[in-house]
C-alpha cells in the first residue's frame, strides 16, 4: 500500500482511481475508451507531481526525506555493489545493526560501504534502532576505515539519521567521545570518502561519517546539526513551529549547495526517489563513478589535505560583510585602518557632540 503526505492527496485520489481501472478482478478487459482514460489520469498524475514537487517548501521536503517509502542504505548497497562483506562488531562492546559496514565490488575495485540503515517495516526500524547509531556503531566504522586506510580502498558512506542515539546507555559508553573519535578518525584518513546523504542527515550522528571528500546530496533529502522539531522547542518551546524553524535552519540540498557545505546536488525523480527506484540508483550509480574517478590521480597527501581545505573553507570570507558591504575588511590588515578612519571621518560631528557631553558629564559630576 502506497504511503501519501499532506501535500499528495489529489494525486493519492488520483492513483486510487488509475488502479481501479487497471484492476483485472473488476473488468473483463481493457477497452479502448479505459485505455485512454487511464493515459489521460497518468498524464494528470504526472503533471501534479512535476508542478509539486518542483514547489516544495522546506518543510515539505523534509517531510519528502523522511517518506516510509523511500531508498534506505540497504537498498543502495544490495543494487550497487557485488561481493558485499558484512563485518560486524567494534571488538569491544558489541554489534550495532543501525550501521551496516562492510568490503564490497564497485565497478571493479574494492571498496568500504557504510550505510545508516533505518528500516523497511516496524520489525526492521526496532531492530535498526531507527538508523540512530550508538557508540559501538562509530567504534565499528572506525576500525573498518583504517583497515581501508591501511590497504589503500576508497570509502562509500550512505547518511540517513535522525541522529546519534540519545539514550542513557549510550551515553554511558561515551557517545560523544565516539562521535568525535569518527570525525578525527575521517579527516585524518589518505583515502578518498565520498558520502551520499540520501533521507536524514541529522547533527552529530550525520557528520561522523560524512566528514568525507566529497558530500553528495539527494535532491530532496536534509543535513542540518538538529531536527526542526528540535529547533523550534528550544527557539520557541513550541513544537508546532517546525514549518519556520525548518525555513530558518536552510537544512535543504539547494541551500548547503550554496554555502559550500555540500558539493553536488544528485538530482531525483519526479515525485520523489520513493517513485522511481531503478533511475535513482542509476543516478547515483554515475555520481559514484565520477567522484571516484577524479580522485584517481591524487596522491594519498594529495587527498587528505583537499578534504583538510574543503572544511577549513567551509564559513571563510563571509563574514563582516553588513558594515563594509565588502568582504574581508576586518581580515586584511591592510584595510583595517584606512577603513576605521574613513568612518570616524564621515561622522566626526557625532564624536565631538559625544564629547562635549561627556565633558558636561564629568562636570556634573565634579559639582
Amino acid at each position: 500500500m502506497k504511503s501519501y503526505l499532506e501535500f499528495e492527496r489529489d494525486i493519492k485520489d488520483l492513483d486510487e482511481e488509475l488502479e481501479k481501472l487497471k484492476d483485472p478482478f473488476n473488468k473483463e478487459g481493457l477497452s479502448e475508451v479505459e485505455t485512454d482514460k487511464i493515459s489521460n489520469i497518468q498524464s494528470q498524475i504526472d503533471e501534479k507531481l512535476k508542478v509539486s514537487y518542483s514547489n516544495l517548501n522546506e518543510w515539505q521536503i523534509t517531510q519528502v526525506a523522511r517518506h516510509e517509502e523511500r531508498p534506505k542504505a540497504k537498498f543502495f548497497i544490495d543494487a550497487l555493489f557485488t561481493n558485499f562483506i558484512n563485518l560486524s562488531g567494534d571488538r569491544r562492546f558489541a554489534e550495532d545493526s543501525a550501521v551496516i559496514s562492510g568490503f564490497a565490488m564497485f565497478e571493479g575495485r574494492s571498496v568500504l560501504v557504510i550505510g545508516q540503515e533505518k528500516g523497511e517495516d516496524l520489525d526492521s526500524r526496532l531492530k535498526r534502532n531507527f538508523g540512530m547509531m550508538k557508540p559501538e556503531g562509530y567504534r565499528k566504522c572506525i576500525r573498518l576505515m583504517k583497515v581501508a586506510d591501511k590497504f589503500n580502498i576508497p570509502i562509500l558512506s550512505f547518511i540517513d539519521t535522525p541522529g546519534a542515539y540519545p539514550g542513557i546507555g549510550a551515553e554511558q559508553r561515551g557517545q560523544a567521545e565516539a562521535i568525535a573519535s569518527s570525525i578525527d578518525c575521517c579527516m585524518s584518513l589518505k583515502v578518498p570518502i565520498i558520502s551520499v546523504i540520501i533521507g536524514e542527515g541529522g547533527s552529530g550522528g550525520a557528520i561522523a561519517l560524512a566528514s568525507a571528500n566529497k558530500v553528495l546530496m539527494l535532491e530532496n533529502s536534509i543535513y542540518s546539526v538538529i531536527s526542526p522539531e528540535g529547533c523550534a522547542s528550544i527557539l520557541w518551546r513550541d513544537p508546532s513551529k517546525s514549518i519556520e524553524a525548518a525555513k530558518a535552519m536552510k537544512l535543504t540540498a539547494n541551500e548547503l549547495l550554496k554555502m559550500n557545505i555540500v558539493d553536488e546536488i544528485i538530482q531525483e525523480p519526479t515525485g520523489g526517489a520513493h517513485r522511481d527506484k531503478t533511475q535513482i540508483v542509476s543516478t547515483v550509480e554515475n555520481a559514484l563513478k565520477r567522484n571516484l574517478e577524479e580522485f584517481k590521480s591524487y596522491s594519498r597527501e594529495e587527498i587528505f589535505e583537499q578534504r583538510k581545505q574543503k572544511f577549513l573553507n567551509i564559513g571563510k570570507e563571509t563574514s563582516f560583510t553588513a558594515l563594509s558591504g565588502k568582504t574581508n575588511i576586518f581580515l586584511d590588515k591592510k584595510n583595517f585602518i584606512p577603513f576605521l578612519k574613513e568612518k570616524f571621518l564621515k561622522k566626526k560631528i557625532f564624536i565631538l557632540i559625544f564629547f562635549l557631553l561627556f565633558l558636561f558629564f564629568i562636570f556634573y559630576l565634579i559639582n
